[in-house]
């Protein structure tokens, strides 16, 4: 029997903190599926996690963050169907990071996404797709924002 194989990834809820105020990044995807996410991907091979994190955060958004923390949550999911760029892979692992940038202008893989926003914590829960995501950033907003939700 094949060995169920998932692919190892970081889920990064991207923020910017402006007038103590703060918004989250929701980028609108268009490859694989269609609804709302944060930034997130894959850790290529021989990537430690914060390399992986800057990486992405810089690829999805053109921004190098200023602050990353991880979290203790992770988990994984299952694809809902074969990918051929994911060949092997059944789902997907991950490891949860908050990352803040300072800017508002994002520069975004056009191939992946056809849209982003900057919300507030309200919107963005409300916008986002997945309940792991939704999951990932409660935790996020409580440590960042020293509210519970």
């Amino acid at each position: 029997m094949k060995e169920e194989r998932y692919r190892k990834a970081v889920f990064i809820v991207v923020y910017r903190n402006e007038k103590n105020k703060i918004f989250y990044l929701v980028l609108k995807r268009k490859k694989h599926w269609v609804g709302w996410e944060f930034p997130k991907g894959g850790i290529e091979e021989k990537e430690n996690l914060l390399k992986a994190v800057k990486r992405e955060t810089f690829e999805e958004c053109g921004q190098f963050p200023i602050k990353i923390k991880r979290y203790n949550f992770s988990g994984k999911y299952k694809y809902k169907k074969k990918f051929e760029d994911r060949n092997g892979f059944i789902g997907q692992s991950f490891i949860l990071f908050s990352a803040e940038v300072k800017n508002r202008n994002v520069k975004f893989d056009k191939k992946e996404h056809s849209y982003y926003r900057w919300l507030n914590f309200e919107e963005a829960i409300k916008k986002l797709t997945h309940k792991n995501q939704k999951k990932a950033l409660k935790i996020v907003h409580e440590k960042i924002s020293n509210k519970k939700v």
